[in-house]
């Protein structure tokens, strides 16, 4: 440690975008190096300085390392910067009247071991610690409020639908499922290995679930498990699935489009035949970003938190500890390494 005319001065582990990338993502496109950083917000300011404790994986930061498109809806990643993503911090100095020192907060960070947080819309203050703090980048952070959102705003569920899950053993779609099993659903899930579907069916409750990669067709696939088809599908892999899914929907069917894991990495995204049958099947498909629905997450934790501590609902973490491991977690989202919600240990409180 220093001192610069009184202000301690802190080395500062970063995690470094070297350039944009094409195709898949590769451990080496990042790089850890060592910097420093005043332990002070500066004068003027309305910043938050917090050091991190966890960090969140997720897909969509994917298309935050190439240059941005008109298909994009978040800023790139700047190369030779650190990289930036959701995280769980504690406030070490504030000049923001809604934060203080001492203060647990979570929200858009960077890949570091303390931040500046200059842009405070999206954070947010903390104030059950009775649950692990690694679950604000998850179930209680904004996979959860996705899952949330998504299934109950979005799909406008009933009870006895017949909901299909893809990516569902992921940090939104295990969420989805046990949702959709408390409100009295069948639910049905694919995952990409036997892990996984074992997981789905015998610690997340679904009432069944499949290996897309064992599937030489999924119409068929989905036909063998939903014969009457499906009232909701909440999308999280496009493509192929998506194709032969509404082939599969029921009338008046919806479809909750969150994602695409499956496109985020080809130069030319795959087309999708099928969609006549949105006029067919009279299909409601909607996309949608869960930073339009924060003004709920009062009424989402409301709900959450006694499921939680109630053991209606589980959640299963894959924790990478360190922040050099952090290039190697976020890659793994991409060939389905993970299982469950990845989160990378920066330090613990």
């Amino acid at each position: 440690m220093a001192s610069v005319k009184g202000e301690e001065v802190v080395s500062n582990k970063q995690v470094i975008l070297r350039d944009y990338v094409t195709g898949y993502p590769k451990e080496s496109d990042m790089y850890v190096t060592t910097g420093s950083i005043k332990l002070k917000v500066p004068e003027g300011s309305n910043a938050v300085l917090v050091k991190n404790l966890y960090l969140s994986c997720d897909p969509y930061m994917r298309s935050r390392m190439k240059p941005a498109t008109n298909a994009s809806y978040i800023a790139s990643f700047t190369p030779g910067s650190p990289i930036v993503g959701r995280g769980v911090g504690k406030v070490l100095d504030s000049a923001h009247p809604n934060f203080k020192k001492g203060d647990l907060v979570w929200g858009m960070t960077g890949w570091e071991e303390y931040s500046l947080i200059t842009e405070t819309d999206s954070l947010f203050e903390i104030q059950h610690t009775d649950v692990p703090l690694s679950y604000y980048t998850g179930i209680l952070g904004m996979p959860g409020m996705t899952a949330y959102v998504g299934f109950y705003e979005v799909c406008s569920p009933k009870k006895g639908e017949y909901v299909f899950i893809s990516a569902a053993s992921g940090a939104v779609g295990q969420l989805v499922g046990q949702f959709a099993k408390l409100l009295g659903c069948f639910v049905v899930g694919s995952a990409g290995s036997k892990e996984k579907v074992d997981l789905l069916k015998n610690k997340f409750g679904f009432d069944d679930a499949f290996n897309y990669k064992e599937e030489p067709d999924l119409d068929a696939a989905l036909k063998r498990y939903f014969p009457e088809g499906i009232d909701i599908y909440f999308e999280n892999v496009g493509g192929k699935t998506l194709d032969a899914v509404l082939l599969n929907m029921r009338i008046h069917g919806r479809i909750a489009v969150c994602g695409m894991i499956s496109q985020y990495n080809l130069d030319q995204p795959e087309g999708v035949k099928n969609l006549m049958f949105l006029i067919v099947k009279r299909i409601h498909m909607q996309g949608f970003l869960v930073s339009d629905y924060y003004h709920l997450y009062p009424k989402f934790l409301d709900t959450m938190l006694p499921y939680i501590r109630e053991g209606k609902i589980v959640y299963v973490e894959d924790i990478a500890e360190g922040l050099e491991s952090g290039p190697a977690a976020l890659v793994g989202l991409f060939s389905g390494r993970n299982v469950g919600k990845q989160v990378v240990v920066v330090a613990r409180e």
